[in-house]
Formats: structure tokens, C-alpha cells, sequence
């Protein structure tokens, strides 16, 4: 067993990790741990953008985002924390810029912006370009930079290292257990702070834009230390997944003026969003294009629809929509623009379904994408514990894997890599700013031994289940019971599947015994995480009777804001079960309302 003392530990490597290691390191020695290689982080699979009110091409405001991103949480995000995100956002996109982003340019050198679901001009309520990209690389762009100026910064990075467990020592973190995949050796960081970074887990669903490394390794280890997760039954289906796949194509397809379409030709949106159209919010849009399968109007009778960017098509739209190019002609988009603003989602739909956007339509479906719940968080990133929001000390979360809330029961794109580098920082510059101050807390001798009593469980099982059977299930008892449209039979049976899944899982027994990157023994554990985080999800879906975002019920089909203006919280009880309660939405300027698009 070796140790490490480092004075801030960020675990993950992706956007938010970055961030905070690269502000952490200005002040504190820093390491980040990573399963991956950095570059190889899931942020890189973000395309469109990252939101910003520059007004670079037209007016926009700060305050036109924050309503914007209010509004698309269904109401149910913190407004103060999402004001001080869309009042960092402009400083924040500047940085990455100074930092050598190679953000897309306008013709005279800005940084460009396009339209992207749910930001609308406040005034008009039509789409306004908020989205600062880089073609459809934003994410990989974000993670290049960063991991540069990372490296320049002198932080030490352990690659290629699972964490296992956090170390709480007198209710503080005090550090983490990881093994190394090369070696099966296993690793104890001591740290005065530590920072999760690790991401979501959209693995619990059959068809999900996740990467596999998506497996909920943060929330879980935070639940099985006694932590509660916040806002776990809001799970966000992006609307446009590659059919069967589930790889994401970006909604800056749409926001380059792609159009969905149904089997008889329509453009279907504009009965469910008629101002904003195919550019809504993600859960209003992946709910119509659901409706439209289900009443028979899938593409061949199956359950896909058309994403269509042809030239052709864009430009006649755009005229029927009045739409003008920056400065004010008329809108003529041509296959050149298409690849050179949209390279890779040309690049992913010719080799994966033999499809080319620019002379033919992409057959999409909703995929699992995105989770609003986490690790409940202020917005300096400081873990809270409670409805009263103690703070635990040396303990911060950023991205994905935290709840800060400012994305209530909806996303709006490109908030998710607003989020990641806004909180990321700020966590990092915390973190540093409490070690600056604090002293090593006293590691027990025990603190690896949760972790060994994890992996001998997964030795020493019957054998009797195997990992691929457990997951392939919870998936598919996940997608169906759980999905986009939900309901309490559906959901209580999914939980009692769930519950019976997790306790077949006892009986999973890892055959491989070598030590050389043993992916058996680190796949088992990811499902043992996702198993945990799905039996969450379940409990707290089934528990809101109302829908609300990306939570819709069809046996509570209406928002209920005299009983439900209210974040979820939930443990892991001692017996396994899981407890629920309840913490405050923060309200400052903007009281509810019907949500119109």
C-alpha cells in the first residue's frame, strides 16, 4: 500500500476536475487522480457550446440567461447560485479564450455564437446566439486547453487511477482510497481538501449518449460514507441520440437551423413550442418527439424520427421562420457551412449509420444524457449535508456530479460545460483558500480497510450472477420503467426490480485474479455503484407525485408548486434502505410559471 500527502486532491480529470486544479494550483500543491487519461474525459464528447451572454452577434444580457435558465429548470434551481453563474459566465469564457481556446471566429474576430434550445431574447422570446463554440469540439477544445495549462501550472496528475472510497476523519474529508489500474495496487491519498469531479451516471440506462466510464463513482462513494444526493429523480433525455446508438448529436444541429420531422414530413415542433419551435427546452422537445412515436408517427412506424440539416431544408425553414443571418440578409446556408460548423457530427453519422447530413436526414431518439441531481453543493462547491446546509469541511464537488442546483429539473444546453468551468473554479480557489488554512487531519490506520472489504467481497462471491446479466437488466428495467414518461406502477415495479438486482449482485464473483489492469474487478464495482444510484433514482421519482422538467408523470401530468417547490434529498440507510427528504428551493426575482416555448 503506498501514501501520498498532497494539500488538494481533485479526483477526475474532465472539465470541472481540470478547472479546479488548475485554480487550486495557483495557491496549493495539487494532484489529480483520473480512471482515464485526462484528454480522454467525458467532456470531450460535448459538442455545441458553452453559454455565455457575450452579445457578440445580437443583444443579450446576463440577466436574459439567468431567467432563461430559471425558467428552463421548471423552476426548480436556485436563483442565486444560478445569477452567480450567469454573472461569471461572461469573465469565465474570456479566460478559456486568454487561455488559447480556439474558439470559432466571426469575420472580424470575436468570438461567435450560435442559438441553442431554451436561450431566448427576453424582450421578442425568440432564439437568441448565446453559445460560444469552437465548430462541434467545444468540450474536447475545453479539455485540451485546460490539461495544458494544467501541465504548465506543475500539477501532478496519477492517470489511470480508480478511487474507491473517501476517508472521513473527525466528519472532514481527509482524503480517498484508490487502486491503480496497472498495478491492482492500492493507493491512500492524504489531503487536506479534496474536490470530486467524476461525472454523471448515465450508464443506468439502455440508450445513453455516456461514455462507459460513466458510472456514478463519486455520488455512490458519497452515499455509502452517510452523505445525501440531491435532486436524483431529474435525469435529462437529450432529444437527439443516433438511433440505437444513443451518441449524441449536438442541438447546435438545430441551433444551425436542422428541423426534426415525423413520418408524414411535418415538422412536428411546431405544435409543441410554437414561438421557439425545435429549439425548446430539451425536456419539452424529447416528450414531443415521444408523443409523436407513440401515436404512430415514428419514421416506418419505428421508434425514430429525422434530424434534418440539408440545405435545402434549413433554408426553407428559415424563411418560413423570418430567420436573417447576423446582418440581417437573408438565410442561405450552404454544405460548406454545415461542415465546417458541424465536422464531427458529419464524421459520426457516416460512419456510424452510413448517413451523410448534408444530402440526407439522421434518424434520431431521445437518450439519457444528462443528470440534474449530485452531491448537493453551494455555489463555492463546499459539499452540504443537509436541509440546513452544513458545510462539510476539506470536502467540494463541481460538474456534473454535484447539485449546486442551478439546473432544477432541466438543463438548458450548454449550461453543463457553463457549469463545469464557473463551479470548477470556484471550488478550486476554495479548496486552496481552506488548506492554505488547515491542517492534515490524523489517518487511521483502517483507512484502506472498507475498500479491501469491498473487493474481497467481489473475490469471494458464489458466482452464481454475472456482471454483464445485472446490467444489461438494470438497464433495461431503467429505459422502461424510469424513462422519459413515467408512472407510479411503473416506477414502484422498476424499484422492486432494482432492489432484487441488488441483491443478486451479492452473489457476482470476480474470476480474474490478475493484476495487470484487471477491468473484471473495476467493472463489477461500477455496477455495484450503478445498482446503488438506480435504486435512489427510483425511490425518488416514485416518492414527487407531479411532473416537473425532465420528471414526467402521466398519472400526475401537472406541476404542483404548493407541494413540490422542494429539492429532494436521500441517504443510504444503515439496512440498505433509502431515506428522503427535503431542502428549500432558493427564490429571489422569479416567482413560477407556466412554462411556454
Amino acid at each position: 500500500m503506498k501514501k501520498h500527502q498532497i494539500e488538494v486532491l481533485v479526483v477526475g480529470a474532465g472539465g470541472a476536475g481540470l478547472m479546479a486544479a488548475l485554480y487550486a494550483s495557483k495557491t496549493a500543491k495539487t494532484a489529480v487522480i483520473s480512471k482515464l487519461y485526462p484528454t480522454r474525459s467525458h467532456t470531450g464528447a460535448a459538442q455545441g457550446g458553452v453559454g455565455a451572454a457575450l452579445g457578440n452577434i445580437e443583444e443579450d444580457h446576463p440577466d436574459w440567461h439567468t431567467f432563461d435558465t430559471v425558467k428552463g429548470s421548471d423552476y426548480l434551481g436556485d436563483q442565486d447560485a444560478i445569477e452567480f453563474m450567469c454573472q461569471e459566465a461572461v469573465p469565465a469564457v474570456y479566460e478559456l479564450e486568454h487561455y488559447g481556446l480556439p474558439f470559432s471566429r466571426t469575420p472580424d474576430g470575436k468570438i461567435d455564437q450560435r442559438p441553442f434550445g431554451g436561450h431566448t431574447n427576453n424582450v421578442t422570446g425568440k432564439p437568441v446566439r448565446r453559445a460560444c463554440y469552437a465548430a462541434d469540439r467545444t468540450g474536447h477544445m475545453i479539455l485540451q486547453t485546460l490539461y495544458q495549462q494544467c501541465l504548465k501550472n506543475k500539477v501532478q496528475f496519477f492517470d489511470e487511477f480508480q478511487m474507491l472510497d473517501l476517508i472521513v476523519v473527525n466528519n472532514a474529508a481527509a482524503g480517498v482510497v484508490a487502486l491503480e489500474l496497472a498495478t491492482s495496487e492500492i493507493h491512500v491519498f492524504h489531503a487536506k481538501a479534496v474536490i470530486f469531479a467524476t461525472g454523471g451516471h448515465g450508464r443506468i440506462w439502455e440508450i445513453t449518449s455516456n461514455a462507459y466510464a460513466y458510472t456514478g463513482d463519486g455520488p455512490a462513494v458519497a452515499l455509502r460514507r452517510g452523505l445525501p444526493l440531491e435532486d436524483m429523480e431529474f435525469f435529462q433525455f437529450h432529444p437527439t441520440g443516433i438511433y440505437k446508438l444513443g451518441i449524441l448529436i449536438t442541438e447546435g444541429v438545430r441551433g444551425e437551423g436542422g428541423v426534426l420531422i415525423n413520418d408524414k414530413g411535418e415538422r412536428f415542433m411546431e405544435k409543441y413550442a410554437p414561438r421557439v419551435k425545435d429549439l425548446a427546452s430539451r425536456d419539452v422537445v424529447s416528450r414531443a418527439m415521444l408523443t409523436e412515436m407513440k401515436e404512430g408517427r415514428g419514421i416506418k412506424g419505428q421508434r425514430y424520427l429525422y434530424l434534418d440539416v440539408r440545405p435545402e431544408v434549413v433554408n426553407r425553414y428559415a424563411a418560413l421562420d423570418g430567420r436573417r443571418k447576423p446582418d440581417g440578409s437573408a438565410y442561405n446556408v450552404t454544405a460548406e457551412e454545415i461542415l465546417s460548423k458541424l465536422p464531427d457530427i458529419v464524421d459520426f453519422c457516416r460512419v456510424y449509420l452510413g448517413v451523410d447530413p448534408v444530402s440526407e436526414p439522421m434518424p434520431v431518439q431521445p437518450t439519457a444524457h444528462y443528470t440534474m441531481g449530485g452531491i448537493p453543493t453551494n455555489k463555492y462547491g463546499q459539499v452540504v449535508i443537509d436541509a440546513s446546509n452544513t458545510v462539510m469541511p476539506g470536502f467540494y464537488a463541481a460538474g456534473e456530479v454535484a447539485c449546486v442546483s442551478v439546473h432544477g429539473a432541466n438543463r438548458l444546453g450548454t449550461n453543463s460545460l457553463l457549469d463545469l468551468i464557473v463551479f470548477g473554479k470556484h471550488a478550486g480557489l476554495h479548496a486552496a483558500q481552506f488548506a492554505k488554512g488547515a491542517d492534515f487531519q490524523p489517518l487511521p490506520n483502517d483507512a484502506a480497510d472498507f475498500t479491501l472489504q469491498q473487493l474481497d467481497a467481489l473475490r469471494s462471491g458464489s458466482g452464481s450472477e454475472k456482471v454483464a446479466d445485472l446490467s444489461k437488466e438494470m438497464k433495461a428495467v431503467m429505459f422502461d420503467g424510469v424513462g422519459i414518461f413515467r408512472t407510479g406502477d411503473g416506477m414502484a415495479d422498476a424499484l422492486e426490480k432494482v432492489r432484487i438486482l441488488r441483491q443478486r449482485f451479492k452473489n457476482v464473483r470476480v474470476s480474474d485474479s490478475g493484476k495487470v489492469f484487471n477491468t473484471e474487478m473495476l467493472n463489477a464495482w461500477e455496477l455495484g455503484n450503478l445498482l446503488d444510484l438506480a435504486e435512489v433514482v427510483a425511490a425518488c421519482a416514485l416518492n414527487r407525485t407531479e411532473s416537473r422538467g425532465a420528471h414526467a408523470r402521466e398519472d400526475y401530468p401537472k406541476r404542483d408548486d404548493a407541494n413540490w417547490m422542494k429539492h429532494t434529498l436521500s441517504w443510504r440507510q444503515g439496512d440498505g434502505s433509502v431515506q428522503l427528504g427535503y431542502k428549500s428551493v432558493v427564490q429571489t426575482r422569479f416567482q413560477p410559471k407556466e412554462r411556454t416555448y
